[in-house]
């Protein structure tokens, strides 16, 4: 009986999500084994395949950490006397 957790996953090609992320498929197998996407060896020969799922989560993950970072280079760039109440206001409102 096939496990029903299962039957739902969408698998891609390296090459497909090489595309879609607009990377070497060299770089997507490495995504895999660094363990950044889900994905597994399967048939005869041997294939990868990498679950469509964590490509999506690792892409927002993508532009979560963008985001993040969007904030932090904003922070730094404020002028921190002007938030303390020191020093001069270089863009008065």
């Amino acid at each position: 009986m096939p496990d029903s957790s299962a039957a739902g996953v969408r698998l891609l090609t390296p090459a497909q999500v090489a595309e879609m992320m607009q990377l070497a498929v060299d770089e997507v197998i490495a995504l895999v084994l660094d363990g950044r996407l889900h994905g597994a060896k399967v048939g005869s020969p041997a294939r990868w395949r990498i679950e469509a799922d964590s490509v999506a989560e690792y892409l927002d993950d993508q532009a979560e950490d963008a985001r993040r970072m969007a904030l932090w280079r904003e922070s730094n760039a404020a002028s921190f006397p002007e938030l303390w109440g020191r020093g001069t206001v270089r863009n008065p409102d």
